[in-house]
């Protein structure tokens, strides 16, 4: 077994330690913040970090109201303006902690009194010692190239920190993220099902909205690291504003389609696919959805959409480990990559 299934497996347990370990101090912090006023939340990252980033984006915006922005490091470290964060929160995120350009934007915006939080899995390292707070993955170890289990537990961070700035009540639900994960990873059978088919596979487009457009990114980030497949990225209301001309028959298309606000979309959507020939993957509990597409990976539990990004994401994971198998490729030492990459 490849270390990159080997840590996938490893998802549920992690989840478990980031909300006992991780919950309490995630509140307190909250609780400070609120007196402070803070208006808006930049989010740093690179990678599958900064997918992680996305999701964080969407969730934080929809429950707290608090208006928040990628950052563009470049901003900072080329160009070397000092914008305005007067009553701003910044959020840098990064598996290693190491991260050049983010840690250079954590360390100027600190610098000006600027709040900062670290969100990595390394206790000891460069962005957990620049940060004003720091919230750990507890991952353990992550020896493959190919992010996976890191990925989830910023989910989780995330999922945490909007809960308690919201003040809501949703900890029962978060609370069975951990759960969903492992039900989750009993679709294994499902993916080695279908994975051979797409042996000889080298364009896609992987397609979603809203909560689950971080994970489009990440499937995409994945199958191009570890399968070679070049891997194209979309919103769903994007993908018709032209991109959708690429597609003919039997043309594959992953898409990503939860229960909740963004389905009706994806279903209109998945219609047209359907005309045009393509051949669609799609990963759902929706039934309707199931059986209008060409395959399907089916979610074991319907679950909320604002939860489903995690238990979403591990299909999609176990996807790109099994086709870099079928492939003859290591998923672990993806060509011309290393596990920390540093950029300025």
């Amino acid at each position: 077994m490849s270390l990159m299934l080997s840590e996938i497996q490893e998802q549920p347990a992690a989840l478990e330690r980031i909300i006992k370990r991780e919950s309490g101090r995630i509140a307190r912090f909250a609780s400070s913040l609120k007196k402070r006023g803070i208006r808006l939340i930049v989010l740093v990252a690179r990678g599958s970090s900064d997918n992680a980033a996305l999701f964080g984006r969407y969730l934080l915006e929809i429950s707290t109201g608090i208006p928040v922005s990628l950052s563009a490091p470049a901003v900072h470290t080329l160009y070397k303006t000092k914008l305005d964060l007067r009553d701003a929160l910044v959020i840098g995120i990064s598996q290693s902690g190491e991260g050049g350009d983010i840690n250079m934007v954590l360390e100027e915006v600190g610098r000006r009194g600027v709040t900062t939080v670290a969100v990595t899995n390394e206790a000891n390292s460069t962005m957990a010692r620049i940060a004003n707070e720091t919230f750990l993955i507890h991952a353990g170890r992550e020896r493959s190239v190919a992010a996976t289990k890191t990925y989830t537990g910023q989910l989780m961070i995330f999922h945490l920190l909007s809960s308690a700035l919201n003040r809501s009540k949703r900890g029962a639900e978060i609370s069975r993220l951990p759960e969903l994960a492992a039900r989750s990873l009993t679709m294994r059978p499902q993916v080695e099902e279908i994975v051979e088919r797409y042996a000889f596979m080298e364009h896609c487009v992987v397609v979603g909205r809203g909560l689950n457009y971080a994970n489009v990114y990440e499937f995409a980030i994945k199958l191009m690291e570890t399968c070679y497949v070049v891997a194209e990225r979309f919103s769903s209301a994007d993908f018709l504003h032209g991109p959708i001309a690429m597609v003919e028959r039997n043309f594959p298309v992953f898409l990503f389609a939860p229960p909740g606000k963004t389905l009706a979309g994806m279903k209109q959507l998945l219609a047209r696919l359907t005309k045009l020939g393509a051949e669609t993957v799609v990963i759902s509990s929706d039934r309707a959805s199931l059986a209008r597409s060409t395959r399907v990976l089916r979610i074991p539990e319907p679950v909320s959409e604002e939860l489903s990004p995690i238990p979403y994401i591990i299909p999609a994971q176990m996807f790109a480990a099994l086709l870099a198998e079928c492939k003859g490729l290591s998923p672990d030492q993806p060509r011309s990559l290393l596990k920390v990459t540093s950029t300025i």
